[in-house]
């Protein structure tokens, strides 16, 4: 269905950049997309969607091999985050509002390099890449999208497209969360003890793998059912949440110097107690009111409420010993970089049980899930 294209590398001031052209340049491509948010009824498929091009010197054009859905697709299908996301498209509010549709979903990408803007040294033409994309941007769910080379990273190469495409998302927050705000890394964890909730999710999973890669103690609750999936990863402790109160369980262990909650609600009226006091240990919850706020308040009251939320909390644990911080997706490609070494070492694996790739084929006019 693509065009054939040829590549030409031309010297410009020292530098060699790649471009693409063709007898005629398309300017459409086929793209499932939304006109307005909603439920699954705001879903088209369409054959015209507009062609993205490079826009600015450091951004590259990536054909989509596979993509894949997460929750956030859902949420933000529905409407979720929408001020938020206004705002990062449009910092200036010049845009009428709705500016943004139609809207391609999709937040991973697996595929191949088309097209690399002039500053784009580390990238080429054929190399096969995987990305998370930033919310604020169109998605993966169509047959090219435009990205920052510096949210691209070369795919293992020890997985397929398709299983790649189920892995950026989760992993650059599952980063984000644990180095970012959590400030583990590959050396200072040894030894550290981790606390998972809910940790048999995308997000968990993954979280599991790079804290034991790097030498840490893992716990993690989840239901009986997902206990042989979360050791396989590497987990030490599990905790059944089914079998009784999972707060009067945990306290029986020892002590954590780091929580990741991905469950939030009641957990972190008695989260926090299960931290070693005075000794740096921080509790880092996925579940916030941020974007709740900023939809229901509007952005600029939106964002005061979050900062007065997360600046009482703050101060209440800090004055018990312990760190309370909110945790949030980061889009990085270095991170992915250090996600594919893990991978192609052996030390983070897709577990099998993840059915949400979709493998993008829509010039067939459909979206196949692979199971």
């Amino acid at each position: 269905m693509l065009m054939c294209k040829r590549w030409l590398v031309c010297s410009l001031k020292g530098q060699y950049r790649s471009l693409s052209f063709s007898a005629s340049r398309r300017s459409v491509m086929t793209a499932w997309v939304i006109d307005k948010y909603g439920k699954n009824e705001v879903l088209r498929f369409t054959k015209n969607a507009a062609l993205p091009i490079i826009h600015y010197p450091n951004e590259v054009i990536v054909k989509v091999h596979a993509a894949s859905v997460n929750p956030l697709d859902i949420s933000m299908r529905g409407g979720y985050g929408a001020a938020t996301m206004a705002m990062k498209r449009d910092p200036l509010n010049i845009n009428q509002s709705g500016s943004e549709f139609p809207l391609v979903l999709g937040r991973d990408v697996s595929g191949e390099i088309m097209e690399c803007g002039l500053d784009v040294n580390y990238f080429k033409p054929g190399d096969q890449v995987w990305a998370a994309i930033p919310p604020w941007k169109q998605g993966s769910l169509a047959e090219f999208v435009a990205l920052s080379a510096n949210e691209v990273s070369h795919k293992p190469k020890s997985l397929r497209h398709v299983e790649a495409a189920s892995i950026p998302y989760v992993a650059a927050t599952a980063w984000s969360v644990i180095v970012n705000t959590g400030g583990l890394n590959k050396d200072n964890s040894s030894k550290k003890r981790v606390l998972i909730l809910g940790g048999s999710g995308g997000v968990g999973t993954l979280a599991i793998q790079m804290v034991k890669a790097w030498g840490a103690h893992v716990t993690v609750t989840c239901s009986q059912n997902a206990e042989r999936l979360v050791r396989d990863l590497g987990a030490d402790d599990v905790v059944d949440y089914t079998a009784g109160p999972v707060e009067k369980q945990l306290q029986t262990l020892q002590k954590f110097d780091l929580i990741l909650d991905n469950i939030g609600g009641e957990t972190e009226k008695w989260a926090l107690d299960l931290l070693k006091p005075w000794n740096g240990a921080k509790y880092v919850t996925l579940v916030t009111p941020f974007l709740h706020n900023t939809d229901r308040l509007g952005l600029a009251d939106g964002m005061m409420q979050s900062g007065v939320t997360i600046g009482c909390k703050v101060l209440k644990h800090l004055r018990k010993g312990v760190h309370y911080r909110w945790g949030f997706f980061a889009p990085s490609g270095p991170t992915l970089d250090e996600i594919s070494e893990m991978v192609d070492a052996g030390k983070v694996q897709q577990p099998e049980y993840r059915n949400r790739i979709i493998q993008c084929k829509v010039a067939l006019h459909s979206l196949h899930c692979i199971n």
